[in-house]
């Protein structure tokens, strides 16, 4: 099976647009500055859920990209998706790509991030 890596511009306004969610639904359960460990907390477990069970967040489904497993194609499930959002935390994690365009998240979760739009043949 080839899966085709999303751009990194998709993959990169995903997360953006997942933070600023995440930032939101902090702010409304608690004062972040003072409890910092909120919205990363809350971004592990939207990815832990949302990647578990859909293959994407809000913000990939907006960028029309999903992550899934690099060998059967289908979703990664929850212990795959909260390993790579812990994993993901640190950020430099992403930043580290291999030929496939895969972070140390994706390597650590056996993911990989696509398109979700068909590619022209």
């Amino acid at each position: 099976m080839e899966l085709t890596p999303a751009p990194l511009a998709r993959r990169f306004g995903a997360l953006v647009i997942d933070w600023l969610l995440c930032l939101l639904i902090a702010g409304a359960i608690a004062d972040p500055v003072r409890e910092p460990w909120i919205a990363p907390g809350i971004l592990v477990v939207e990815y832990a859920l949302f990647l578990g069970f859909f293959g994407q967040t809000v913000g990939m489904k907006l960028m029309r990209i999903r992550v899934v497993s690099i060998v059967t194609g289908g979703v990664i499930g929850v212990p795959r998706a909260l390993l790579r959002g812990v994993v993901l935390l640190p950020l430099v994690t992403a930043l580290i790509l291999d030929r496939q365009q895969r972070g140390l998240h994706d390597k650590a979760a056996g993911s990989i991030v696509v398109s979700t739009e068909p590619t022209a043949q």
